[in-house]
């Protein structure tokens, strides 16, 4: 049956179906051969979208906005200092007002409330560019990324995810993993485990149990073994700086190293970030906080850089996928 995603917001992909998942993974990868290729074919030409960001961002906004320049969009953004959007004007009437200017409307911030009543009030399809409680569009790049590195089809991949297990990422990951039948290992202390959201925790293991994956919740190093992925996260979100020194005690025998790669007794497994990673200490935070005796590297330095690491194809893709989200959602 044929795939029509046109109208349709793309807020969690516990929306979409495995097929229509699949459906974007592979507009994602033609889009990007045209490009490559020289092709331009734009879908989007005469469209505006508009851009809201309440958390700042390097990937997701240039994402978004090469993505929709390169098919012919027009792009507007506003950030939370250029809007009277939950100030002077209710959220319900700014969907309203945007829905009207524009085809389509990106949220970054952090409540997916949000996010969902953009979709409910503007009439246009909404894009879920992250919230504290998910961030979609990341893992379709992730799933990109995977096709492209591994000989293996995804529903025969193991992902491993060392960190923090009650954040938006991994809750993501085990949704996208939990729909297209994958193994997902979220690893992390017993402490932050008992803290995940019970809702998205029963909602992933049923939806991979109905799709032949498998969701687990582990602390055991020995879980490892066989992983065709490492996945890597800060340890602490936006907005969550107070809590690193307490995270990092949690943390630190999570971080990714090359014994972690070992343990994976997989000589070519790889290693992917959402980024921006804490890898050395070049960076003003990880700099500061080493001066006080605290690191908050989630990997090492030779892990990042070594032959493993597709951190940065994986980047490129956040373009490509976004740019096939919004083909398909709003493009001719």
């Amino acid at each position: 049956m044929a795939i029509n995603l046109k109208g349709r917001s793309f807020l969690t992909l516990a929306d979409f179906t495995p097929a229509e998942i699949r459906y974007l993974l592979d507009l994602g990868h033609d889009l990007k051969a045209k490009r490559r290729a020289g092709v331009c074919a734009p879908t989007m030409q005469g469209k505006h979208i508009v851009l809201l960001f309440e958390k700042t961002s390097t990937r997701t906004r240039c994402s978004f906005e090469v993505a929709a320049t390169q098919e012919g969009a027009h792009v507007t953004y506003l950030d939370a200092n250029s809007s009277q959007m939950g100030k002077k004007e209710s959220l319900e009437d700014s969907a309203k007002v945007l829905g009207r200017f524009f085809d389509g409307i990106e949220y970054r911030g952090y409540d997916q409330s949000v996010v969902e009543d953009l979709a409910k009030w503007s009439g246009v399809p909404v894009w879920n560019g992250l919230t504290d409680a998910d961030h979609p569009t990341q893992i379709l790049a992730d799933l990109m990324t995977i096709e492209e590195h591994c000989k293996k089809p995804l529903n025969k991949i193991k992902v491993v995810f060392p960190g923090d297990v009650r954040n938006n990422m991994c809750y993501a990951w085990m949704m996208g993993a939990a729909k297209l039948g994958m193994h997902f290992v979220a690893m992390g202390p017993e402490e932050l485990a008992k803290q995940m959201d019970q809702q998205v925790v029963q909602s992933t293991f049923a939806e991979a149990r109905k799709n032949g994956g498998l969701i687990e919740i582990t602390d055991h190093m020995e879980d490892l073994k066989g992983a065709d992925v490492i996945y890597g996260d800060v340890w602490a979100s936006m907005g969550e700086e107070a809590q690193i020194p307490e995270r990092v005690r949690l943390l630190s025998p999570f971080r990714v190293t090359e014994e972690t790669l070992k343990a994976t007794e997989n000589p070519d497994v790889l290693y992917l970030h959402c980024l921006p990673s804490f890898h050395d200490f070049e960076t003003k935070m990880a700099k500061e906080w080493h001066e006080k005796g605290v690191d908050i590297r989630e990997v090492t330095d030779e892990v990042f850089r070594s032959r493993h690491s597709v951190v940065f194809d994986e980047a490129e893709n956040r373009m490509h996928s976004i740019k096939a989200v919004m083909a398909a959602t709003i493009g001719a």
